[in-house]
């Protein structure tokens, strides 16, 4: 299965390991943590990309204005999600953000 993992940190990128270790195909994005060496996964250039060629889109981000900026920012996740595919934010962020992130996806 594609799997796209969006953050791979401190916390991320073993996640993404793990999936990826157990067959999952990892696509992900650049951003401020590089690509772990010993992590194959395709790299694209948005997460609108991400989401057109993913079944499952992972995030773990460092804050709210992260997700939202990966989520419905121009070049978003939300810009190219379609029917059937799964969003799951592992962030550490506010539940009323979360929810309100979730509601633009419904």
């Amino acid at each position: 299965m594609k799997i796209g993992f969006i953050g791979l940190g401190v916390m991320g990128a073993p996640m993404a390991r793990h999936l990826a270790d157990a067959g999952h195909e990892i696509v992900t994005v650049l951003n401020r943590s590089p690509l772990p060496a010993d992590l194959k996964a395709s790299v694209l250039a948005s997460p609108a990309e991400v989401a057109r060629v993913c079944e499952i889109i992972i995030t773990m981000l460092p804050d709210t204005p992260d997700v939202e900026r990966v989520l419905l920012g121009p070049g978003g996740v939300l810009e190219g999600i379609s029917a059937g595919k799964l969003v799951i934010d592992m962030s550490s962020i506010s539940p009323i953000a979360t929810a309100q992130f979730a509601a633009k996806f419904r």
